[in-house]
């Protein structure tokens, strides 16, 4: 071996064990301690979590550093974080310990409400309690034994029973039901953004029912008044159901029974409506005499005190004379005479009835 290539060996060997101390020191945070990079921070919980010395620390799932440390504490456990001196984190963050893996590998992480200082510095300490802390794997299987034994076994028989029956011989709808939906999500996936536009344009729509609130509450009780009215006479409601068809019947044969005259007695109605329309003025006056006679009418008939007979009186009244002089015809039983002319109310019923006879009997 020449003198060039055994220098070459030897600071080869010299350089690998360099760089093996260096990763080695790096790894066990030699080197930044010896170097001075960081700073230490603590963490007291009530207990490990699950986390351990070399336990990698995050921030928002990205590593800062990692426990360095762990001590038992007054009340708890004490974990020194040893943190990069680029890790910004929040004085006011919360402290988590999450599983990394499904094996159960624990890390713990800094999850703040905003990003805003003062950060975390050499000696601070943050403090979580209990909900930071992920579920043990002995309280896990100790909910899940109380769970299981909270259910009733008949009726769990019952629900798989039900079940049974509910996808027995179903397969094909199920399948059905399965491609429809990835044809749906497959429309979606397409439309997105129709979708995304939809929502945006909805915002107006929301706004106006959350002004119109009050009323939509509203309207949702009185809703339910009109429901539970409907509920109330549910018995009601399925009688006038039940009998309501032959009425029914009944008014479909009356219907087409009036078809073939209806029409002919309407037209006819017309006519009538027509000659009542006028004289609509003569029969407004008939309304408002008539009554008048009929109320008159007791006193027509007086008992003659001498005698003990009956004779009838008709007294008219008229406010102007009319053109010709009324002939008064008058028949009684005994003493009838002729009645005086008076002035008196004067309308086109009371002239007529002028002509025809004034007479007081």
């Amino acid at each position: 071996m020449t003198r060039g290539v055994r220098t070459r060996l030897i600071a080869f060997v010299v350089a690998s064990a360099i760089g093996i101390v260096y990763v080695a020191g790096a790894y066990l945070g030699l080197v930044d301690k010896v170097l001075g990079r960081g700073f230490v921070a603590h963490v007291e919980l009530p207990n490990s979590g699950g986390v351990f010395i070399g336990s990698e620390v995050t921030y928002r799932g990205v590593k800062i550093g990692k426990v360095d440390d762990m001590t038992v504490h007054e009340g708890g456990l004490r974990l020194d974080l040893a943190l990069e001196d680029e890790a910004k984190v929040p004085e006011n963050s919360e402290v988590f310990v999450h599983n990394l893996s499904a094996v159960g590998e624990q890390y713990l992480d800094f999850e703040p409400a905003a990003e805003e200082g003062p950060y975390l510095s050499q000696g601070d300490v943050i403090t979580g309690d209990a909900a930071a802390l992920p579920i043990g794997e002995d309280v896990l299987l100790e909910d899940l034994g109380s769970l299981v034994r909270s259910i009733d076994k008949d009726d769990l028989r019952v629900v798989v029973d039900e079940l049974g029956l509910m996808f027995g011989g179903n397969a094909g709808p199920l399948r059905s039901m399965i491609t429809d939906g990835q044809l749906l999500v497959a429309e979606a996936r397409a439309n997105q953004e129709q979708t995304i536009q939809l929502l945006d344009n909805a915002q107006p729509v929301l706004e106006t029912q959350a002004a119109n609130s009050e009323n939509i509450r509203s309207f949702a009780r009185d809703l339910a008044v009109l429901t539970d009215t409907l509920r109330v006479s549910d018995p009601d409601i399925r009688t006038v159901l039940e009998d309501g068809a032959p009425a029914a019947t009944e008014v479909e044969k009356l219907v087409n029974g009036l078809q073939p005259v209806l029409p002919p007695f309407l037209a006819n109605t017309n006519e009538v409506t027509r000659i009542i329309a006028e004289r609509r003025h003569g029969i407004e006056q008939l309304l408002v005499t008539f009554p008048r006679l009929l109320a008159a009418g007791p006193t027509a008939l007086m008992d003659d005190k001498v005698s003990g007979e009956k004779f009838g009186r008709v007294h008219v009244n008229f406010n102007q004379d009319p053109r010709r002089a009324p002939t008064a015809i008058c028949r009684a039983t005994s003493g009838a005479r002729p009645a005086r002319r008076r002035s008196s109310t004067t309308t086109r019923l009371n002239a007529a009835v002028a002509r025809l006879s004034t007479c007081e009997a």
